[in-house]
């Protein structure tokens, strides 16, 4: 195990902590959603409500994948 997974917490207190979202209505129609303390972790969606659950599940993704990689 590398020293810096000594420290880390699980991937569910990272999950469970809140990340500042932005809302954007795109131009052409629907909602643009980003996460920018996550790089990269962004959406879109049709509706606020569909944007938002995407953006849930944008975010889990993400934290997943970072949490993976170490």
């Amino acid at each position: 195990m590398k020293d810096r997974d000594a420290d880390r917490k699980p991937l569910a207190y990272y999950l469970k902590l809140h990340y500042p979202v932005t809302f954007h209505e795109d131009p052409e129609g629907g909602y643009v959603a980003v996460i920018e303390d996550l790089p990269g972790c962004m959406t879109q969606g049709e509706t606020l409500d569909e944007t938002m659950s995407n953006i849930r599940e944008a975010k889990s993704l993400w934290l997943d994948v970072a949490w993976e990689d170490g």
